[in-house]
């Protein structure tokens, strides 16, 4: 018998994911996991709307519930064995439908919101009976680290014309070194002082 290895280069790759709403929206309250099953929390993140705003699918799935739940529309999208519910929506959309990343699915309604008097997209991620945090879905921007020190808007790597002989423009490389090196010893200086004391 060969018994068969899966390496992580063999899995399939997630499918890509998107906000439920667009443009990008507010994020009015976050992901609250609770610590017991029973306890009170937030098992979704709450996204600022507006009333008949269209709801998009996050991943692409199948339908598997697209009706009223306790007084509000809901539709869920199962993908494997991961499910994305959205609430409160007018569905537009069938059980049994396949759907894309994008897809309309829906209406933001106000009945049954989160954020009232706003209208706000309760959307929920599950795996079996567990919440997962949605925001987990979406594809992780690189971290952008800003300059050290001011730029002006029309001239980001410094004007060597405008500085005084000797030093570097300010944006650049070398100065924001100068700054991490000066800062560094004061701190060792403070440091020493205080040592002494």
């Amino acid at each position: 018998m060969t018994l068969a290895v899966l390496t992580l280069a063999a899995l399939p790759p997630a499918p890509p994911a998107t906000w439920p709403l667009q443009p990008r929206p507010e994020i009015v309250r976050g992901f609250e996991l609770p610590p017991k099953p029973w306890l009170p929390g937030h098992r979704g993140v709450d996204l600022a709307g507006r009333i008949g705003q269209p709801v998009l699918a996050a991943t692409p799935g199948r339908v598997t519930y697209a009706g009223p739940l306790a007084g509000r529309g809901v539709v869920t999208i199962t993908t494997g064995p991961r499910r994305t519910t959205y609430e409160p929506v007018v569905p537009e959309v069938m059980v049994g439908a396949t759907v894309t990343t994008g897809t309309v699915v829906g209406r933001l309604s106000a009945a049954g919101s989160h954020c009232l008097p706003r209208a706000c997209l309760h959307w929920g991620l599950l795996q079996g009976k567990r919440y997962l945090n949605p925001l987990t879905l979406l594809p992780r921007r690189p971290v952008r680290l800003l300059p050290l020190t001011a730029q002006p808007a029309d001239d980001a790597v410094g004007n060597p014309a405008d500085t005084p002989a000797g030093e570097p423009p300010a944006g650049s490389p070398r100065a924001a070194k100068l700054i991490i090196a000066a800062t560094a010893a004061l701190t060792l200086t403070a440091g020493l002082l205080i040592r002494r004391e």
